[in-house]
């Protein structure tokens, strides 16, 4: 068997290799939030957590705390403390950070200790101890978007171009909305890691409207699976306005995005119990999305929809007519819980952990919880791509190329499948329902960078991709020409010569290991 000595220069040599396979792993922690393990490094702490403890002990091999210490130390010998929050603010986490808990707390202990208000070495291994693994994803530039401050300076840019937008109509045909001021304007985005962003109006309360109904279609999925939900929801595009009294060939409601289909949705969720007992299993369920942050409900509006919702009511009695729901369901205590739905209230921050969790395949980012199943987030984000913006959901689909869920409020919950969620929140409303801002600031989102679908198919014009670190230049450098055959054995005797050097007591008997690696090598450098 062949034995490999991996000196300094080796492991240079072979290092894009092993970032490779590094990233890979720790793409497994995103679901739990970075605070486990994956197989692959729990493989390899358990063969050298024995020798690395000892080497530590001795003073030969720095732990991860002190590494990360000496990082952000730069030279000193003290930590100010709020160097610390700068910096950990700086890789995307808030200090409020569900994961970053005991860290926070024991920071706030340490601190009581100090008279200067900073950290020595000791100090600081004490503090992020806890959290260790996680601080250290984030600070290797480890998480989805690696270079975080580059990539918010960019979405200031688009969030200032859309913010001197005008025109638009704040929706009026519920009282209650009509009270928000057309100036208000937010934008948070969560990422599959949980690095937090926000510009403009993001912590001002609002309702939902339809953007709930991607939720609850979500909820029913989850709890009775695809087949179930849809022998009484259809999966296509009507073509017609959202709030048509019109059924498909089946008698069914087109898709679970307009009112007929989300009214039919919203009789699945917990059947055979009372609205209180559902409405609190949804809000639940809201909470768990949100990772714990704010879901209210606005009475107000609630109230207001009841008594202007003639048109809902109509569509009630057609989809009774029709025999829609679920034997034995009560219409009006359906259209109830329906208004009820519509007027939960969130944030752009809690609504942003929303749609990050829909684009983290159904764990909350922020505290590594399962909330939804994989089937339930596949077929929710589906039917918000085809069918999700209204009348403009073709155009959406065409133009944006991702999943997202408007409302009436002026709400756009757009989800980058594995990367992150953001909300949009400004009330003025195309004639079509949606709002200006929002639109326009998912539209120049696209321009700048390869989120839409399709920007990743091979020889496409290249974008900036904020998944990689240097994204600008890394792009520049995908957008020369292939290496031809002479470049290519000039890299293979190149690799050869490296090879040899570093071992030159090793024989290349064994062609089919020192292939692999060459061609590993090769791959990497373009």
């Amino acid at each position: 068997m062949l034995q490999l000595r991996f000196s300094r220069s080796l492991k240079e040599f072979y290092k894009p290799s092993l970032r490779r396979l590094w990233r890979n792993s720790s793409d497994n922690t995103a679901a739990a939030g970075g605070g486990c393990t994956p197989p692959f490094r729990r493989s390899l702490c358990t063969q050298t957590d024995g020798s690395n403890e000892k080497r530590r002990k001795a003073g030969i091999l720095p732990s991860l705390e002190d590494l990360l210490f000496y990082t952000i130390a730069e030279g000193q010998e003290k930590i100010p403390a709020h160097k610390f929050t700068t910096a950990l603010k700086s890789t995307g986490l808030l200090t409020g950070d569900p994961r970053l808990k005991e860290c926070m707390e024991m920071l706030k202990v340490t601190m009581k200790t100090t008279s200067d208000g900073a950290l020595d070495r000791h100090l600081f291994k004490k503090c992020v101890q806890s959290n260790i693994v996680l601080l250290t994803q984030a600070f290797r530039k480890k998480f989805v978007i690696p270079d975080f401050q580059s990539f918010t300076s960019h979405i200031d840019q688009i969030y200032e171009s859309a913010k001197s937008m005008s025109g638009g109509q704040v929706a009026d045909y519920i009282p209650q909305l009509a009270k928000f001021s057309p100036n208000l304007w937010g934008v948070a985005l969560c990422t599959v890691d949980g690095q937090r962003y926000t510009a403009g109006d993001t912590k001002v309360p609002f309702c939902l409207q339809s953007c709930v109904k991607p939720l609850k279609y979500a909820i029913a999925v989850h709890d009775h699976g695809t087949e179930y939900v849809h022998r009484f929801i259809g999966k296509e595009p009507s073509g017609l306005r959202f709030n048509k009294l019109f059924l498909n060939e089946e008698d069914k409601p087109h898709n679970p995005m307009v009112n007929a289909g989300a009214i039919v949705c919203t009789s699945l969720l917990k059947q055979g119990v009372s609205n209180a007992e559902k409405f609190d299993y949804v809000m639940n369920f809201m909470n768990k999305l949100a990772g714990n942050e704010y879901v209210g409900f606005s009475n107000a509006t609630f109230q207001s929809e009841r008594l202007s919702g003639d048109r809902n009511f109509a569509i009630g009695y057609y989809l009774k007519e029709k025999k829609c729901f679920p034997e034995g369901t009560d219409m009006i205590s359906i259209l109830d819980l329906y208004f009820q739905l519509c007027s939960i209230e969130v944030t752009c921050e809690s609504a942003s952990v929303m749609a990050a969790t829909l684009a983290n395949g159904g764990f909350c980012p922020i505290t590594g919880e399962r909330v939804l199943n994989p089937e339930a987030v596949r077929d929710t984000l589906s039917l918000m791509h085809s069918c999700g913006m209204y009348d403009f959901s073709g155009q959406f689909a065409f133009h944006v190329g991702l999943p997202a869920k408007s409302g009436v409020s002026g709400g756009i919950l757009l989800v980058v499948p594995n990367v992150m969620g953001i909300m949009c929140w400004s009330p003025p409303l195309d004639k079509l329902g949606n709002s200006v801002r929002g639109i326009q600031f998912c539209t120049d989102l696209v321009q700048l960078c390869n989120f839409h679908n399709y920007d990743n198919l091979r020889h496409f014009a290249k974008k900036l991709d904020p998944r990689r670190e240097g994204g600008d230049q890394r792009q520049q450098q995908q957008s020369l020409e292939p290496l031809d055959y002479k470049s290519l054995q000039k890299e293979l005797a190149l690799t050869d010569k490296v090879w040899k050097k570093v071992c030159p007591s090793e024989t290349d008997e064994d062609n089919s290991t020192s292939v692999v690696y060459r061609m590993e090598s090769v791959a990497e450098r373009n």
